[in-house]
């Protein structure tokens, strides 16, 4: 009687026994605890407008994973020149472009509501490279030159290197309009074009091919919006977030690339299709480590330089402000947040022996005397503002300019005019130092 009695009371339970085990299946989703979906990504394209080492920051982003890290799931365009990629965003049939600044500043200009919310390389990248049988400037007077589209960077840089020699491109040179760097090189090797202007890794391939370098506008400090990130304003308006999200992995993709060499040098390889190791070299250092700044502002002077050029021929440029073609909002955000200076404050990763430095960490320069002036190494400048606590002799190296040195030494752009003061004497326009040329960084 026991016994049964308790197979009853066995029995009564396996009812409940049941609902508890079905019960996880049909709670909703709802309930606290229970897993929630991923949120779904917000999927954008972004467009690029040259196959070159100017771009390998949207590439490496793109391929290391930030973009999706931030919420987007984006799709690169090429379109090849400036011009062209910027009215593809007037068009709405990009979101966001990694495109030539002078594209940006021609269609504002026209009415575009385009502005730039980075800027990647400001300074001029290139060199002239030119046929064997030119040796000097004259020798181009009735020869063709080429760039990539008209307005372009490419554009911008021959028309500012024909005026310096008191060359006509209406009257003495001819200049073509030939879409891409490979095209322009094929140029030149086939005889159509007598000169280029040209960026790393072309450069070099071009001289491997015996082509002379007739200029090297690197080597004049120049400031100019070489290559930004450009959006609209109406979509910074009604999409914040997104533009956040962008500027987000922008930053977070210029790290990784400046700090992994062989992966991003990988990249390179990729998208710029050679295994070249000495060109994609030359377009790591030289333009990745260089050019690229860690905290990615656009540079007002540069644009100023643009719009006297633009002047001549648009009288809308004449009275026109650097600040109506930049928002440099979402920077700003990334930077006084620290959110950028997090990123590399974190331990550097050496990917491999060649990416480890060649000589040791030089010592902390003691401070100088009262009076004296204490020496920076040749093409070195200190990592922090702090270091600009006594003054001190720098010697200006390939992609340096007044406010690039004025936001290494003093940790902002706008203080160019305390260095340019310094140096007043020897620094006769503002707008242009070279390589070589020392220049005193006085204290704060």
């Amino acid at each position: 009687m026991i016994r049964a009695k308790r197979n009853r009371n066995l029995f009564s339970w396996r009812p409940w026994l049941f609902f508890l085990s079905v019960l996880p299946a049909v709670l909703p989703p709802s309930i606290p605890g229970a897993e929630k979906p991923a949120q779904p990504l917000e999927k954008i394209r972004i467009a690029y407008s040259s196959i070159s080492g100017n771009t390998a920051p949207l590439w490496v982003t793109q391929d290391r994973g930030f973009f999706r890290k931030y919420g987007l799931d984006v799709e690169l365009v090429f379109i090849a020149g400036g011009s062209t990629a910027a009215q593809a965003l007037v068009s709405k049939d990009v979101a966001v472009a990694q495109v030539a600044g002078a594209g940006v500043l021609q269609s504002h200009l026209r009415g575009a509501d385009l502005v730039l919310i980075g800027g990647l390389i400001n300074t001029l990248t290139f060199q002239l490279i030119v046929s064997k049988e030119i040796s000097q400037p004259d020798h181009l007077k009735g020869k063709s030159v080429g760039v990539t589209r008209y307005g372009s960077s490419t554009d911008f840089a021959m028309r500012y290197a024909l005026d310096k020699w008191a060359l006509d491109p209406r009257k003495d040179v001819s200049i073509a309009e030939l879409a891409t760097m490979p095209n322009l090189l094929g140029g030149l090797e086939s005889g159509k074009i007598q000169g280029a202007m040209l960026s790393a890794p072309f450069t070099l391939r071009a001289k491997k091919m015996g082509f002379p370098v007739l200029a090297n506008l690197q080597m004049l400090g120049l400031e100019y919006q070489h290559t930004g990130i450009a959006t609209t304003q109406a979509l910074i308006k009604s999409n914040p977030d997104l533009i956040r999200n962008v500027m987000k992995a922008y930053v977070e993709g210029i790290h990784y690339y400046k700090t992994n060499r062989k992966e991003s040098m990988a990249i390179l390889e990729k998208y710029l299709k050679t295994d070249d190791a000495e060109a994609l070299t030359e377009v790591y250092e030289d333009i990745g480590l260089t050019l690229i700044p860690e905290k990615p502002y656009p540079t007002l002077r540069g644009i100023q330089i643009m719009l006297r050029e633009l002047a001549a021929t648009d009288a809308k440029a004449k009275e026109a402000r650097p600040e109506q073609f930049v928002d440099t909002s979402f920077v700003k955000e990334l930077d006084s947040s620290g959110f950028i200076d997090r990123l590399y404050k974190s331990k550097t990763v050496v990917a491999s022996k060649e990416a480890a430095p060649s000589t040791p960490a030089r010592p902390a320069l003691p401070a100088a005397p009262p009076g004296k002036t204490k020496t920076a190494p040749a093409g070195k400048a200190p990592s922090t503002p702090a270091a600009a606590d006594a003054a001190q002799e720098y010697t200006v190296k390939l992609g340096d300019t007044l406010s690039h040195l004025a936001m290494r030494f003093y940790g902002s752009a706008d203080r160019w005019r305390t260095i340019y003061q310094a140096n007043a004497k020897t620094v006769k326009n503002p707008d242009y130092i070279y390589v070589g040329q020392k220049v005193v960084i006085p204290a704060l």
